[in-house]
């Protein structure tokens, strides 16, 4: 499991489907984004105008960790900030939407790589729920991490590994 972080388009999207792509075809994305105005239709547009036809493409907004476990190719999530707010947004309950999120990921049957935005690096949120969804995200990123093998920060569309493979501590891949 590879753990890609980020801000808002530093390549993070574009570094993952790389990962992915180096597996054998097919690869599955699992997208969780929403298309609730212009500029997010625009957003998932450029996206899908990226990927080949070898990819199996699945929206997934709140029943991620399902999509996960049914898997049996490559999986990408993009992203698990946009999931995160599915769920906040749905008034589920968020400790076992986590909680089953990560059960999902470290029983991944095959790679899997994860897309998140960092949201704690900027100011602090004016409201109550801004607040409490990037201190939600950091949560989830850190116990995400715990169990990666690889943590990837992406900085102007660089990645910066965070978390080296064990495997092969010197491949930044």
């Amino acid at each position: 499991m590879t753990l890609v972080l980020g801000g808002a388009r530093s390549g993070k999207s574009s570094y993952a489907e790389r990962l992915i792509e180096a597996c054998p075809a097919p690869w599955t994305y699992l997208a969780t984004a929403q298309a609730w105005d212009d500029e997010m239709r625009e957003r998932i547009t450029l996206h899908r105008s990226r990927r080949s036809g070898d990819w199996i493409a699945r929206d997934v907004p709140m029943d991620l960790p399902r999509a996960i476990t049914e898997a049996r190719e490559p999986v990408l999530v993009d992203c698990l900030t946009l999931w995160l707010t599915n769920v906040m947004l749905a008034e589920a309950d968020l400790s076992a939407a986590s909680a089953a999120l990560i059960e999902a990921c470290t029983a991944a049957r095959g790679p899997l790589v994860l897309v998140g935005n960092e949201v704690g690096l900027g100011i602090v949120p004016d409201n109550a729920l801004g607040r409490r969804f990037r201190d939600e995200a950091g949560r989830l990123h850190q116990r995400l991490a715990a169990q990666a093998d690889r943590v990837v920060f992406m900085v102007a569309g660089l990645p910066m590994i965070v978390k080296p493979s064990s495997e092969n501590p010197g491949n930044p891949s």
